[in-house]
């Protein structure tokens, strides 16, 4: 059985609507973020860490072939606080592996 490192990031899964919801939170710090505006904003891919919350690491296809990844930080429910990006890297493509930045 494999065990996860306390802190690191899991295996890649399909987007859910949980995550697509973190995404349509974050678009408008995306957009602001990457100086431009996106015609799509769609959650493929995702990896989480488990941290004081958690950390979202989110492959969003943003129109046609052209791809983003996101850093979302979501504090647990306790701090009231909401998601925030905290993080993106543009001009990726659907088959950059998500990593930690």
């Amino acid at each position: 059985m494999a065990t996860k490192k306390v802190g690191g990031q899991s295996e890649e899964k399909q987007a859910t609507p949980e995550v697509q919801k973190i995404c349509d939170e974050v678009k408008h710090q995306a957009e602001e973020k990457a100086g431009k505006k996106f015609t799509a904003f769609t959650a493929i891919l995702f990896t989480t860490q488990v941290v004081a919350g958690t950390n979202y690491f989110i492959k969003v296809n943003v129109g046609g072939d052209q791809f983003i990844h996101l850093r979302v930080h979501k504090p647990l429910p306790h701090a009231g606080d909401k998601v925030q990006l905290q993080g993106i890297q543009v001009s990726k493509s659907c088959q950059d592996p998500i990593h930690y930045f």
